[in-house]
Order: C-alpha cells, then sequence, then structure tokens
C-alpha cells in the first residue's frame, strides 16, 4: 500500500468512537475525517468535556521552525513519536522533511508501519522473541527500514540468532551510556563485548552507527563531552572496519538539548560524505515534544535555546504550546477552591499540573479572556482537579477553563482522539492515538 493510500487509511477511513471522551454528541460513528465538517465549535458548547485540543496554526507553526532549524544545521530529523503516537501526525512531520520517525518498542513501530511509515529508528533494546518476531514480519517488506539500539553481547547473541534463524539482516546502533542514566555502554569492556558479539553474527546483523541519549545528563558541559564521546567512538568504528550497510547513523537529541546536538555535530557530514561517497552519513536528532510544545519543562528548555543558540535567534520565533486542555467548573463547594471536571485519566501530572490559560462562560462571553493569575490547580484526582480561586472572583458553576499543560507525552497517552481547533475554536480535524 503505498504512502498515499496508507494516509487516507489514517485519517479517512477510520471512525471515530463515541464511546471516547471529548467528542460532541454523536448518534453515528463519523468519520475521522468528517470531524471537520460536522460544524462543532467548543465555545457553542457542542462538544463533550473535558477535550483535548490541538491548535492548527501553532501546529503548522511548530513544523516548520523545526524544519528551518534542522535544514539550517544540514542534519536529518526523526522525531520520537511516543511522543502523540499519532500515525496522523506522524505523516504531517515526513511531510515537512522528517528523515523517518523514533519508536521505543516493537509494537509502537507496528502501528507506524501499519499506517505506512517505513523508516524507524527504535531508541531502546529489541528484547524477546514475540517483539523480535513483529520487527522479522515487517522486514519482509524491502522498503522497511529499520534501525535498532544494543549495549550488551546477551542481547546482541539473541537478535542475531534469531535473525540469522530468519534469514534477515538488523541494522544495530552501538548505544553509549554514562554512569547513573539509562541504557547504553558504560565502559571500553562491555562495548568491545558488544562489538565482538556483533562480529559473530555478519549475515544477520549490521553495525550501522552511534546513539546516545543526553537527557539523562543536566549539565551543558558534561552533555557536550558526552556528545563528542560519541562523534570519537563512531570515528573509531569506522577507522575499524566495524561498520556496515550504504548508511552509518550518529543519532542523539531529546526534546531538551537538542540545539547543543546540533551544534556538536553539525560540522562531522560534510567531511564524512565527502571522505565515504559510498555510505554517506546521516546525523538524526530525534525531539518529540516539538510539535505541540508546552508551558513548563520544554518552555525552560526553550528560553534556555534561545538565550544561547545562534540558529534560533536568528529565526526570532518560538516553539508556540499547541496542546490545550478544556474542563467545566463542576462546583465551588466552599470559598477560595473550584473544582474541575479535570483529573489524572486527563493530563499529565509528573511535570507540574495544568496551568489555568483562558476563561469562558457560555452564554456571556464571545471569547474567552485570561485566567486570573491567582488561579492555579494545587492537586488533582482521577476525574477531578483542585483549583485555588479567590472569593471575590467571578467564576461560576459551568464556567469553561482552557488550560495548557507540562510534559506533553503524559497528557496524549489519555486521549484516543484530540480534536484539532483553529483560532475561532471551530474543530477541523481529529487525529487518533495509538497507546
Amino acid at each position: 500500500m503505498s504512502k498515499e493510500n496508507n494516509l487516507q487509511k489514517t485519517l479517512k477511513s477510520r471512525l471515530l468512537s463515541p464511546a471516547g471522551k471529548g467528542l460532541g454528541d454523536v448518534t453515528t460513528q463519523p468519520l475521522v475525517a468528517d470531524a471537520g465538517v460536522l460544524g462543532w465549535n467548543l465555545l457553542r458548547e457542542d462538544v463533550s468535556l473535558p477535550v483535548a485540543t490541538l491548535s492548527e496554526a501553532r501546529v503548522q507553526h511548530n513544523l516548520q521552525w523545526m524544519k528551518s532549524f534542522i535544514d539550517t544545521y544540514g542534519l536529518k530529523l526523526a522525531p520520537h513519536g511516543k511522543t502523540t503516537m499519532s500515525p496522523a501526525l506522524f505523516h504531517r512531520q515526513l511531510e515537512e522533511g522528517a528523515w523517518g520517525i523514533t519508536l521505543a518498542t516493537a509494537p509502537q513501530v507496528q502501528a507506524a508501519y501499519e499506517f505506512g511509515v517505513r523508516r524507524v529508528l527504535m531508541a531502546n533494546q529489541l528484547v524477546g522473541k514475540a517483539n523480535m518476531a513483529i520487527i522479522s514480519r515487517l522486514l519482509q517488506n524491502p522498503e522497511f527500514e529499520f534501525y535498532v539500539i544494543v549495549d550488551s553481547a546477551t542481547n546482541v547473541a539473541q537478535l542475531g540468532e534469531f535473525f540469522a534463524s530468519a534469514g534477515q539482516r538488523l541494522n544495530l546502533l552501538l548505544e553509549l551510556g554514562v554512569s547513573g542514566g539509562r541504557t547504553g555502554v558504560r565502559d571500553v569492556a562491555t562495548r568491545d563485548g558488544v562489538l565482538a558479539a556483533v562480529a559473530r553474527f555478519p549475515q544477520s546483523l549490521a553495525l550501522c552507527g552511534v546513539e546516545v541519549y543526553e537527557g539523562v545528563l543536566k549539565d551543558e558541559s558534561a552533555i557536550r563531552d558526552f556528545l563528542r564521546l560519541a562523534v570519537r567512538e563512531l570515528l573509531t568504528l569506522e577507522a575499524n572496519g566495524q561498520l556496515h550497510g550504504e548508511r552509518t547513523i550518529l543519532t542523539g537529541a531529546g526534546s531538551a538539548w537538542f540545539d547543543l546536538v546540533a551544534e556538536e555535530w553539525t560540522g562531522l557530514a560534510k567531511g564524512w560524505n565527502s571522505d565515504h561517497p559510498s555510505r554517506q552519513l546521516d546525523i538524526v536528532l530525534r525531539p518529540g515534544c516539538y510539535l505541540t510544545h508546552d508551558v513548563g519543562i520544554y518552555k525552560a528548555a526553550e528560553a534556555r535555546i534561545h538565550a544561547s543558540n545562534p540558529v534560533a535567534r536568528e529565526m526570532q520565533t518560538s516553539l508556540l504550546p499547541a496542546l490545550q486542555l478544556w474542563a467545566y467548573v463542576l462546583s465551588i463547594p466552599e470559598p477560595g477552591l473550584a473544582i474541575l471536571g479535570l483529573g489524572k485519566r486527563d493530563a499529565a501530572f509528573d511535570a507540574g499540573l495544568p496551568i489555568p490559560a483562558f476563561h469562558f462562560r457560555p452564554g456571556r462571553d464571545t471569547a474567552p479572556s485570561i485566567a486570573s493569575a491567582e488561579w492555579k490547580l494545587t492537586a488533582m484526582m482521577d476525574q477531578h482537579a483542585f483549583m485555588q480561586i479567590a472569593g471575590n472572583d467571578d467564576i461560576a458553576v459551568g464556567d469553561i477553563l482552557i488550560l495548557d499543560i507540562s510534559h506533553p507525552c503524559l497528557t496524549f497517552d489519555k486521549w484516543r482522539q484530540l480534536l484539532v481547533v483553529n483560532d475561532k475554536y471551530a474543530v477541523v480535524d481529529a487525529v487518533e492515538t495509538f497507546f
């Protein structure tokens, strides 16, 4: 099936589930593609709250912002799909020039593949027979390009044996790690053990490059040192004849430090590709949260980037928060407290609670107004949020709060479908998620 047909399947053929939350009152199951022609507007209360919305204009802005940033440095982008797990959004990223999609598990890879994604970097270890079988089945399609990371001789042997029995060759990336971090080889002995294990399976395994995740480090100097180590390791592997395949990969960059990765690695590709015309080097950055951004942890990262990175400064624009949650005021049970119909089932709470951004009273207001700076969520339960207010604030049961979030990853996974809205809060599209 062609990419276009798969995209049509994603956007047009699937049905919106009336059993899901955050939709209008539907008596039949409309197609996902019909969401934009149903006439829903959130300010008219056409949609059941709570609901998660994406700003069409801001999503498009963020897509173009990151493309411009990556292109200026001459690098590649494989955004981490675990953030949204939305194939419709994957395709928008690919249409804006993304090299591929990064994912974390075999089922995630399968979901992306089913909707037409044909180049995947799995930034995780592939462990277990059933998980390997999923990837093996996908690799039966010669158009599917797949890379996975390794950091132990044991896992390499497992992969080598499995894919040898399948008569397939798996592309590997050596993952480097840091003490106290997550995965990745920590020392020379472990690295050498991994490389020796790869060498025992020349027919079923191909080492194609180096991978890091610098986000486990919090100090800029330490991050730069780690990124330079990755370059040295890649050059050593190349000098020793240990890299194979038509394409060499150097990859890193989460959503917080992608600017440092770009700065440290941008000069490597030009020299490499002139010296190795038969095997190009792709330097691939993997931020995922840029698509919707936030007003919390990634807003802080954005401020740092604009203060220090010359390319970001010259662009004169910033990433914009595009994901919001809408909720009713359910109760004002005592002075100073409003209870919202929004909870841990709807929003991330690991990196700060949602932040009230706008306030709207149906039947009175024509447009949302900026929420009081004094309004603050202090706690959330499964279906309720506790919002601190003042005793004389103009807020009532039935009012609508529009809230910004911190850490979009753990908000997306609460929703089977999100509504895309224009600047007038009319629904223009819907996107599904596959967590």
